[in-house]
C-alpha cells in the first residue's frame, strides 16, 4: 500500500512516525519547499510542486499511490482544493487531516477577519506596536501602512521585500512556551497581536499571554476548504482511518 502524505505540517511528521516501518506499507511525504531547512519526517521524502492539478494527478498514477493524505497548513487552501481535484482524477481515496481551529476564551479580545488585508486594515485602531505572527509570506499586506506602525515578525526564514518599514524580524520555529511568548510580548512592548487561526499547540500560547495582558488579537479566518471529503482531526484518527479503509492491504495491529 503506497500513502502520500502532503505534508509540512506537525502532524503530517507525526503521521509519518506513525506508519513509518508498518510491514505492507510504502510512505511518501510531500513538502512544499517553502522553508529552507524543513524538519524532515521519517520515509521517502519529496520537496517541491507537482505542477498543479493534472501534474499531481499525473505523479498519482505514476508512482502507484493507493490513498492521499492532505495534511497541508490549513491556510494552504489551493493545495487542498488540487489535492481534491487530482485525487478524483486519478480515483484515488483521499483524507484530509485538518487539526481544530482555535476556539476564543473568556477574556479574549478577538477580532476576527477574513484576509490580511483585512487585518491590515484594522491595525490602525487597536495598536502601534504589532506582533505578526502570520508567517513570512503574505507581509506585502502591512508594507504599505502608516510608519507610525512599528512591527515584530516572527518567521522560520527571513521573509522577504515587500514589508513594512518599521519592521524587526524574530527568526524562530514553535513549539513555543507560555512564558516564552510573555516576555517577547513584554520585552517588545507588544500591543497587538495578528495571528492566523492555524489551530494546534504549538503556537497556542501567544493567545493565552495576549489574554493574560489584555491586548487585542486579530485572527484571520481560515479559507475554504474542499466539501465531501473525509476529514480527521489526529494524526491518530488518520492512522485507524487508514487501517479501516476497505482498499487498505496493511496487516492488523
Amino acid at each position: 500500500m503506497h500513502v502520500l502524505i502532503l505534508g509540512g505540517t506537525t502532524e503530517a511528521r507525526r503521521l509519518a512516525e506513525l506508519l513509518h516501518g508498518t510491514p505492507g506499507l510504502r510512505l511518501t511525504s510531500s513538502l512544499a519547499g517553502r522553508v529552507a531547512a524543513p524538519r524532515l519526517p521519517p520515509g521517502e521524502v519529496r520537496i517541491g510542486g507537482f505542477g498543479g492539478t493534472e501534474g499531481l494527478a499525473d505523479w498519482l498514477r505514476e508512482h502507484g499511490v493507493d490513498v492521499l493524505v492532505d495534511a497541508t497548513h490549513p491556510f494552504a487552501g489551493t493545495m487542498s482544493f488540487h489535492a481534491a481535484r487530482a485525487a478524483a482524477t486519478a480515483h484515488v481515496p483521499l483524507l484530509a487531516l485538518r487539526r481544530p481551529g482555535w476556539v476564543p476564551e473568556p477574556g479574549d479580545r478577538w477580532r476576527e477577519v477574513d484576509s490580511l488585508a483585512e487585518a491590515a486594515a484594522a491595525l490602525p485602531g487597536l495598536g502601534r506596536r504589532v506582533f505578526l505572527t502570520t508567517g513570512r509570506m503574505g507581509l506585502a499586506a502591512f508594507a504599505d501602512l502608516p510608519d507610525d506602525l512599528w512591527f515584530l515578525v516572527r518567521s522560520v526564514d527571513a521573509p522577504e521585500p515587500p514589508y513594512p518599514a518599521r519592521t524587526e524580524v524574530l527568526l524562530d520555529r514553535g513549539p513555543f512556551t507560555l512564558d516564552g511568548e510573555r516576555d517577547v510580548l513584554r520585552r517588545h512592548r507588544i500591543d497587538v497581536v495578528v495571528t492566523k487561526d492555524s489551530g494546534g499547540a504549538a503556537t497556542a500560547p501567544k493567545l493565552t499571554a495576549a489574554r493574560e495582558a489584555g491586548l487585542p488579537v486579530v485572527v484571520v479566518r481560515r479559507p475554504p476548504t474542499p466539501e465531501g471529503i473525509p476529514v480527521v482531526s489526529t494524526p491518530t484518527e488518520a492512522v485507524t482511518w487508514l487501517l479501516a479503509h476497505p482498499g487498505h492491504r496493511l496487516p492488523p495491529g
